[in-house]
């Protein structure tokens, strides 16, 4: 078995603003809710977003403990918009039953449309919620398509659509104060294919890159890597020429399809992970952006599951994590593990205290074996082989492992009897 595994890390963040979490989309169309609550908790997924706010979904995910944002779904923005007791019929039916046992910190406004029906809109909910005295407790904004946000490289440059300017500034200063996010959606797929695929893959993926092929503002003389932090700079230069400069950015969705047609090779297995696992170790490690280093941005992953009966490009079905049989679409592992944010990188793998003893000897016959790890320290009469026992040489063998995988996300799980640590396991 394979246990090189791609590994994705939900925690509940800290209550400290600069952390950052990871979030996924659930779209409409989805297995039994109870079945959805099952896989969320079993991969220790702790924050998602629903695209409107089904009452059984809600129900399900109660006494989870998972934060939930839920979206007012576009055809009801014009009733909510022209009236304050529309608005507290919805809240009072969609969001005052279920909080606080369902833990929903959000409401998104969704919006294809930027018209002054929407500002009208979300102030309206956020009056009901103030009604029902959850003003505090609950946000609400609405997110964006990075599509409004011209020339947006170089980032330093970027301004949004100045046609939409009526709209977007008194929606961003409302937003503003009540403390609230600017909610963007970034796909670097569909850019990437948009520009006819000059853009560079690696830019697109958030591949490491040398200085030398990173896109340089010659504004600011910052270095991009990715298309992804040039687009969240561009964001925050694009509300700075409307002067709104404190107001946080969250990012509702990115991810990358696994699969396309013949004219879309670059949707594949391998691209979606990579870009997922780059994104979910940038977000976590509250790296920022080159112009807001250490600024989180908390992002949610489109999606949990594939669309098939979805129309359109074969891409657009594809970039669910699993299928609707809650298996992965690809090589894929959703585990909790401890991510040490702190100054120091160092981390070690170990084996897991209490880890059943069958499943972590097989663990360690891999890493001997088709894990390609040197064991020989571990036999008899060598450096390692004391302390004799199957949790030491597990957690020499999975370090060992971790680190010529350049302990990679996924490759501390071990078929989930290894944990990543910082102490070192030779103490």
């Amino acid at each position: 078995m394979e246990f090189l595994l791609f590994l994705l890390v939900f925690i509940v963040p800290a209550a400290a603003a600069q952390d950052a979490f990871i979030g996924v989309n659930i779209g409409t169309n989805t297995p039994n809710p109870t079945q959805v609550a099952t896989l969320l908790k079993a991969h220790n997924i702790h924050h998602v977003r629903l695209y409107n706010a089904d009452s059984n979904m809600l129900l399900a995910l109660a006494n989870t403990g998972i934060a939930v944002a839920v979206s007012l779904p576009n055809d009801q923005i014009a009733p909510i918009s022209l009236s304050n007791s529309t608005a507290a019929k919805w809240v009072s039916h969609n969001i005052v039953p279920h909080h606080p046992t369902t833990n929903i910190t959000t409401i998104c406004i969704n919006s294809n449309l930027l018209t002054p029906l929407l500002l009208n809109a979300l102030k309206n909910i956020h009056l009901a919620l103030i009604a029902s005295n959850l003003g505090n407790k609950i946000k609400v904004s609405t997110p964006f398509p990075s599509t409004i946000i011209l020339n947006s490289f170089p980032p330093s440059q970027a301004f949004f659509n100045r046609s939409l300017n009526h709209i977007l500034l008194p929606t961003l200063k409302f937003l503003q104060s009540i403390n609230s996010y600017f909610m963007i959606n970034i796909h670097p797929y569909l850019d990437y294919v948009q520009s006819n695929r000059t853009m560079p893959l690696d830019y697109a993926l958030f591949k490491p890159l040398p200085t030398n092929k990173a896109a340089q503002d010659t504004n600011t003389h910052l270095h991009y890597s990715s298309f992804f932090d040039s687009m969240i700079d561009s964001a925050y230069s694009a509300m700075a020429d409307l002067n709104i400069t404190n107001l946080p950015i969250m990012v509702m969705e990115s991810g990358w399809p696994s699969k396309g047609g013949a004219d879309e090779p670059d949707a594949n297995p391998e691209n979606a992970r990579t870009y997922n696992t780059n994104l979910v170790k940038h977000v976590l490690n509250n790296t920022g952006t080159p112009r807001h280093p250490g600024i989180a941005v908390s992002t949610y992953i489109y999606e949990l599951y594939n669309e098939d009966t979805k129309s359109g490009p074969l891409s657009g079905k594809d970039w669910g994590l699993f299928d609707m049989n809650g298996d992965p679409v690809y090589d894929l592992q959703l585990s909790a593990a401890v991510v040490a944010n702190g100054t120091s990188n160092q981390t070690y793998c170990t084996a897991k205290t209490g880890a059943e003893a069958s499943t972590l000897q097989a663990a360690l016959d891999w890493a001997c074996g088709a894990g390609k790890v040197d064991c020989s320290p571990l036999m008899q009469g060598k450096p390692c082989y004391e302390p004799d026992t199957l949790f030491d040489h597990a957690s020499y063998a999975f370090d060992i492992y971790y680190n010529l995988m350049g302990k990679a996300p996924g490759s501390c799980d071990f078929n989930g009897v290894a944990t990543i640590t910082s102490i070192s396991p030779s103490k």
